[in-house]
């Protein structure tokens, strides 16, 4: 049994917008140039190379990208410490048992810390245990690809989150493996590990003892404690309006990619309903899927409800705040009445998707206006002003993309 390695980092180069992908830290660091989401992403050029053609922009590929399949998903019987049911690790555990990789490059625990982030090398697939569950923070996943391709491992697969992604696949040619698996996982407000941890003391006098947090699309936010307690609370309940302005850093709050494009499968939950929700992007992804067999159930994802007044509202409290103005606070009394609403009449399964990728969208160019304004012409792709254009966020004169 081999324990998952984590090789010595060197520190990584100073940059602006920066997730620290790990890019900064291998033997060229100015491949951050060519690799940089936050520079001039190139989407359309990336998903004909990865998937065969760019994805539409109609229908639900405008909202999540090139699209195979999509399904609600739930692995039976569910593994033990996973965020949901446990398909991402087991989705890399089933390529390590057939020997389709060599390794899985990928985020266990700290030792010190379970919510921090470590990027390890893992060859056995028993220990993809270690990776389950979630962990808030950055580091520098990437960074492993030299360190594994020197252990002599030329096929691998990879789990990781947009940013981290889209900057494998764009030096994804120069690294020298023979294949590579690519897992991926929504996501959106990361944030440092310190600041999750400032988060947690706010909504439990006993943050220490919280061994799960998840938010879910019933809109409520599932805690859970060493003592086998739960907690939900209403997201209308969250202290979000109560976080310092720069909890979630600029390149968070303005990525241009919440449903991992460029993976080839996304595992997530937000249309779930309860579920997880896979997006099954190519051949690999569909290899990926078809190899674990009767292990997974399957069904047609739905979606209820109407998204356009939740994202008018959501569009209209990020314009306060981008321009330094205070958020629109709901009263408290009124807080319990839509938290008990929202879950009935708000938007649900692929609606509740695509509400939130509309979000991100419009919260995007809100942010890069205030304080990137230069950076709009070249990092907002297309598809993202097209998911904006509804709620009246078109490009200016010089937010237009350079040709």
């Amino acid at each position: 049994m081999t324990a998952p390695q984590t090789p010595q980092f060197r520190d990584p180069a100073p940059r602006g917008l920066c997730t620290d992908c790990g890019v900064s830290r291998m033997a060229d660091p100015s491949a951050c140039g060519k690799a940089c989401q936050f520079i001039k992403p190139d989407y359309p050029t990336h998903e004909a190379c990865i998937h065969g053609r760019p994805a539409k922009d109609t229908g639900d590929e405008q909202f999540f990208g090139v699209s195979r399949a999509m399904y609600r998903a739930a692995l039976t019987p569910a593994r033990d410490g996973a965020q949901w049911t446990g398909l991402t690790t087991r989705f890399a555990e089933r390529l390590l048992e057939t020997g389709t990789v060599d390794a899985v490059l990928t985020m266990v625990p700290d030792a010190t810390d379970k919510w921090r982030p470590r990027p390890a090398i893992i060859t056995d697939p028993v220990e993809m245990k270690h990776a389950r569950g979630m962990r808030m923070g950055y580091a520098p996943l990437l960074a492993l690809l030299e360190p594994a391709l020197a252990a002599g491992h030329r096929k691998i697969a990879v789990i990781g989150i947009p940013c981290q992604i889209y900057a494998l696949r764009a030096i994804e040619a120069d690294l020298g493996f023979e294949r590579i698996y690519v897992i991926g996982t929504p996501c959106s407000d990361n944030t440092t590990t310190e600041n999750f941890h400032s988060f947690l003391a706010r909504l439990t006098d006993a943050p220490e003892t919280v061994t799960y947090l998840e938010f879910r699309t019933d809109y409520r936010v599932e805690l859970r404690f060493t003592d086998g307690s739960q907690r939900l609370i209403p997201f209308l309940k969250l202290p979000l309006s109560d976080l310092p302005a720069d909890f979630f850093p600029t390149t968070c709050r303005t990525c241009v990619d919440y449903t991992n494009r460029l993976a080839d499968i996304t595992v997530g939950y937000m249309a779930g309903e309860g579920e997880q929700w896979l997006i099954v992007r190519n051949q690999r992804g569909k290899e990926m899927l078809d190899s674990l067999g009767a292990e997974v159930s399957l069904s047609a994802p739905g979606s209820r409800g109407k998204r356009a007044g939740s994202v008018k509202g959501f569009v209209e409290n990020t314009r306060l705040a981008a321009g330094g103005l205070p958020l629109r606070r709901m009263p408290n009394w009124l807080r319990g009445i839509m938290g008990w609403l929202m879950p009935r009449i708000g938007p649900r399964g692929l609606e509740f998707a695509r509400a939130r990728v509309e979000m991100k969208a419009a919260e995007t160019i809100l942010h890069l206006r205030r304080e990137e304004p230069a950076k709009i012409k070249n990092m907002v792709p297309a598809h993202v002003w097209n998911l904006a254009a509804p709620y009246g966020l078109t490009p200016e004169d010089n937010e237009r993309p350079e040709t």
